[in-house]
C-alpha cells in the first residue's frame, strides 16, 4: 500500500553505511546469495549477468546496491537505457512505504528521463514511462493518483509484452501497491496473488515472486496462504538481509515466534555482515517481540542491548537513525515494558529524539498507558497532549496513513484515563470507538504489531469492570486476528476463570503454557497459569 508506513521515509533502507561502502561489501555476493532473476535487454551482452543481478536485488528491496548495480551497468555499457529505469525504480524504494521526500521524487524523475533520453526498445520504453508515472509530482496529495497511474502503464506493459515475465511479476507487486488498509476484501491483494501464485509455482528459485506473494498476504485472514512462499524465500536470495526477514512477516501474523525469530536473527546476522545498520535493527525489533511472546525476556534484554550497540557503535553513529531503524529504537523499549505489563516502567520510558512525528509517538502512548494503568492517570495529560500536536503534524505533512494511527493511540491512552479516574462506563465506551476504527485499518509494515492491541486491552478493561463475559469475548476476537499473542492468551484465561468457564479457561492457560514453555522469566501469568494446572 502507499500509505501503510510513514510520511517521507523510504523503509527498509534506513540507517546504512555510505553507499560505496555497501557496494564494497555487497558485491562479493554472489548469484546464489542474491536470487536467480532473468531480465531480458538491449543491452551489451558482457553486462547481462550483472543487470539481473540487480534487478535481483530489486526485487528483494535492497535499493541501496540495486541502484549502485545498475550505475555499475552503466559505467561499462552507456547505452543501456533500461538500466535508468532500475535506477529510478530503487529510488522509489519500498512501495509499501509512505510520502516520499522531494528528493527522493528529483532523483527518480532525473533517472527516468535520462533513460528516456537514450536509445530504448518499444518494450523498454513502456517500463520507463511507467516509472515516470511516479515521478509527475511532489505534491504528497499527488502520491496515490500517481501510484494509480504507475500500475495502469505496467498493466500496459505486460498488455503489449504478454510473454514477459519480469513485467507480470512488477505489475502484480504494483496492484498491491494501490491496496488501501480500509479495504477488508483485499480485492487488490487478492489480484495480485493471482498473478503471482501460477508463476511461482512454475519459477520457484525466483525471489520477486516469493517476496510479493509474502506482501500480498500480508493481512490476519490471508496470511496462512502465503507459508509455502515465507518459507521459501530466505533460501533463494540467503545473502540479502531483507529476503531473510520478509518470511517473519507471514509468521508474526500466524504467530510463529520461533521461525520469526529464527528469521530475524539470520536477518539481523546477514544485515551487521555487510553493514546495513537499519536491517539490522529492523530485524531486532521483530525479534524483541517474538521473544516477548515467548515471555523470553532475557533474550528481549539482549537484543535490545544490540540495538543500543549498533547506534552508538560506528555502524550506525556516523550514520545516524532514520526510518525504520529509529522505529525500532523507539518501538523496543515501549514493548519490553507493555508487553510484561510493567506499567510504572512504561510510564517512565524516556522520549528519543525522532525523525518522524509517528516514532515519537510510540513512546507517548506507552508513557501515557502506562500512567494511566500505574494509578497516575493525572501524569498521562502531557503524552495525550503531545499525541494530539505529533498527529496534527502529520496530518500538516498530507501523511494519509500516520494521523489515524496516531489519533488511535491517543483515543486508546484517553479512554485509559478516564477509567482510571473512575468513569468505567465512559471508558469502556471511548476504548470501544477506539477499536473500531484500529479494526478499520491495518498495521503499517514496517512494525511486526502495535504496541498494544486496542481490542486485547479493552478485553482487560472490561476485565477490571467486572465483565468477564465480554472481557473473553474481546480476547478471543483478538486471539483470531492475532494469534498466539502472550498477554491476550492469558488474558483469555483470566477471563474464562473468573466467568466461571473453568474448561476454557484450562484450555487457554495450557495454550499459554505451550506458548512459553521455554520461557526464561519469573511471569506472574504463568505462575497463575501453573496453580490453574495443578488444581
Amino acid at each position: 500500500m502507499t500509505i501503510r508506513i510513514s510520511a517521507y521515509i523510504v523503509a527498509m533502507s534506513v540507517v546504512a553505511a555510505p553507499a560505496s561502502a555497501q557496494h564494497e561489501a555487497h558485491a562479493a555476493l554472489s548469484p546464489e546469495q542474491v536470487g536467480s532473476v532473468s531480465f531480458d535487454t538491449s543491452c551489451d551482452s558482457a553486462v547481462k549477468a550483472d543487470f539481473n543481478r540487480a534487478v535481483a536485488l530489486l526485487h528483494s528491496f535492497w535499493f541501496p546496491e540495486a541502484i549502485a548495480s545498475f550505475q555499475g551497468v552503466l559505467k561499462r555499457d552507456p547505452s543501456c537505457a533500461i538500466a535508468h529505469w532500475g535506477i529510478a525504480l530503487s529510488q522509489w524504494g519500498n512501495p509499501f512505504g509512505g510520502v516520499r521526500t522531494p528528493e527522493a521524487i528529483e532523483r527518480g524523475r532525473a533517472a527516468s528521463e535520462q533513460g528516456a533520453a537514450g536509445s530504448p526498445t518499444a518494450r523498454e520504453r513502456g517500463y520507463l514511462a511507467a516509472v515516470r508515472a511516479l515521478y509527475t509530482s511532489g505534491e504528497p496529495a499527488t502520491q496515490r493518483t500517481r501510484v494509480l497511474a504507475y500500475e495502469q502503464a505496467m498493466a500496459d506493459v505486460v498488455q503489449q509484452n504478454p510473454g514477459d515475465t519480469e513485467a507480470k511479476i512488477f505489475h502484480a507487486l504494483a496492484i498491491s501497491q494501490t491496496a488501501l488498509p480500509t479495504d477488508k476484501t483485499y480485492a487488490a491483494q487478492l489480484r495480485a496473488a493471482a498473478i503471482l501464485e501460477p508463476m511461482f509455482a512454475a519459477q520457484p528459485a525466483h525471489p520477486g515472486l516469493a517476496h510479493y506473494i509474502i506482501h500480498a498476504y500480508d493481512y490476519p485472514p490471508l496470511a496462512p496462504k502465503a507459508l509455502d512462499a515465507a518459507r521459501r524465500y530466505a533460501s533463494l536470495a540467503p545473502g540479502v538481509p531483507h529476503a531473510l526477514h520478509m518470511p517473519s512477516h507471514t509468521f508474526t501474523r500466524v504467530g510463529y515466534w520461533k521461525d520469526s525469530i529464527d528469521s530475524n536473527r539470520a536477518s539481523a546476522d546477514a544485515a551487521r555482515r555487510s553493514a546495513s545498520s537499519g536491517d539490522e535493527l529492523h530485524a531486532l525489533d521483530y525479534q524483541v517481540y517474538g521473544y516477548l511472546q515467548l515471555a523470553q525476556d532475557a533474550a528481549a534484554r539482549d537484543a535490545i542491548a544490540r540495538a543500543q550497540a549498533v547506534v552508538s557503535s560506528g555502524e550506525g553513529a556516523t550514520a545516524g537513525v532514520a526510518g525504520a531503524g529509529a522505529f525500532a529504537l523507539a518501538a523496543m523499549p515501549a514493548r519490553y515494558a507493555l508487553e510484561r505489563g510493567m506499567w510504572a516502567e512504561a510510564a517512565a520510558l524516556t522520549i528519543r529524539p525522532a525523525n518522524t512525528p509517528y516514532t515519537e509517538a510510540m513512546t507517548h502512548f506507552a508513557r501515557a498507558l502506562g500512567a494511566a494503568r500505574s494509578g497516575a492517570p493525572q501524569a498521562a495529560a502531557g503524552d495525550i497532549e503531545r499525541l494530539a500536536a505529533l498527529r496534527d503534524k502529520l496530518a500538516e505533512m498530507k501523511d494519509p496513513y500516520w494521523p489515524e494511527q496516531v489519533d488511535i493511540q491517543r483515543r486508546v491512552a484517553q479512554a485509559w484515563v478516564v477509567f482510571a479516574e473512575g468513569r468505567k462506563d465512559e471508558g469502556i465506551e471511548a476504548l470501544t470507538a477506539a477499536v473500531a476504527a484500529e479494526d478499520a485499518t491495518d498495521k503499517s509494515a514496517v512494525s511486526p504489531g502495535p504496541l498494544a492491541p486496542a481490542r486485547e486491552l479493552l478485553g482487560f478493561m472490561l476485565l477490571e469492570a467486572g465483565r468477564p463475559a465480554d472481557a473473553l469475548a474481546a480476547f478471543e476476537a483478538t486471539m483470531a486476528k492475532e494469534p498466539n499473542r502472550f498477554r491476550g492468551t492469558y488474558g483469555a484465561a483470566q477471563a474464562a476463570e473468573a466467568a466461571g468457564d473453568t474448561a476454557k479457561a484450562l484450555k487457554y492457560y495450557r495454550v499459554l503454557s505451550e506458548i512459553a514453555k521455554e520461557t526464561d522469566a519469573d511471569r506472574p501469568e504463568l505462575a497463575q497459569a501453573k496453580r490453574a494446572l495443578s488444581r
